[in-house]
């Protein structure tokens, strides 16, 4: 029971944080004279992607690693498919023509970068790892760039004005209760997986991606429902490319890791849901609300076989 409290009150604590450090984040990037629309490729973005970077960090950190790469395996998949399904079934979602052209074929190559490093190497090395962080600078270089000469049609962002002071002591007070919850949560999730028998790379893949992929969930649905859709998949898009580019290239230059429980399955999932919603987008730039149905189908589907695979596995 005390392990299920941790897990509530670490994500709470993460959830919480995040959205603390983003607003102070942001705040104080407006007031450098920083473009609205570079704040919500950079800042926002990051800050969005912040409870996955700090819990795989900390799991990597106390040789979990599989929790960790679960972890960011596990969020692209619930960002992808089923936050997106979920927004399009509010919704229809117009998407953007720079978001079908560069953003998604991006992050399908992102996604399939991690397979030969998983599968193939059978861990993430300090070498692969600075790779990944390099295609994360060049894209975010590249991103920045084209937002400041006026090249991207992407929706600005809008920040939350707020005093210097204000701003600082959000970002800081959000960072600490992500650190805090991210220990918590970790500590919660490992215990219960120990307990059950459960292995990391599932408990990953399920509880601990689906705990930190809520503030996305909340954001696109919520952005959908409103009718800004660009809102809501760019936020899909930017923090998948941070969580496999920028998450797991600074978590493997601190601390390589291996990789046991990660399945082809898994990768072709994560891979296979960009791929799919790169064809409905560029059809006629739309995502519908039967294709979003197909994504949560698609989801639902694939979690029921991770817990009955975990389930009838032998403890």
């Amino acid at each position: 029971m005390m392990n299920i409290i941790y897990i509530v009150f670490g994500i709470v604590m993460v959830l919480w944080g995040a959205g603390k450090l983003t607003d102070g984040a942001t705040s104080l990037a407006a007031r450098m004279n920083i473009p609205p629309m570079v704040i919500g490729l950079t800042v926002v973005a990051m800050g969005t992607s912040m409870p996955e970077f700090f819990i795989s960090f900390i799991s990597a950190l106390r040789g979990t690693t599989d929790l960790a790469v679960g972890n960011v395996v596990g969020s692209n998949i619930f960002n992808t498919m089923l936050i997106v399904g979920t927004a399009a079934m509010v919704a229809p979602m117009t998407i953007l023509k720079s978001t079908v052209r560069k953003d998604i074929p991006f992050t399908a190559l992102a996604s399939a970068m991690l397979i030969p490093m998983t599968i193939i190497g059978g861990d993430i090395s300090r070498i692969d790892a600075a790779i990944l962080f390099a295609v994360f600078i060049a894209f975010m270089v590249y991103t920045v760039y084209t937002a400041m000469k006026g090249k991207s049609d992407d929706t600005p962002a809008e920040a939350k004005q707020m005093p210097v002071w204000k701003g600082i002591a959000f970002f800081l007070i959000g960072l600490t209760a992500l650190v805090v919850g991210s220990n918590v949560f970790v500590d919660g999730a490992t215990a219960v997986a120990s307990l059950l028998g459960v292995s990391e790379a599932v408990i990953g893949l399920t509880i601990v991606a689906g705990g930190t992929s809520l503030p996305e969930l909340a954001t696109s649905v919520v952005a959908a429902r409103k009718g800004q859709s660009a809102i809501a998949m760019g936020n899909v898009i930017g923090s998948n490319v941070f969580n496999i580019l920028m998450i797991l290239g600074v978590t493997g230059l601190i601390h390589p890791m291996a990789i046991q429980g990660i399945t082809w399955l898994d990768l072709t999932v994560m891979l296979g849901s960009v791929v799919l919603l790169w064809l409905f987008s560029y059809t006629r730039y739309t995502v519908a609300r039967w294709e979003g149905a197909v994504l949560v189908t698609i989801f639902l589907a694939y979690m029921s076989w991770l817990v009955i695979q975990a389930t009838t596995a032998p403890l």
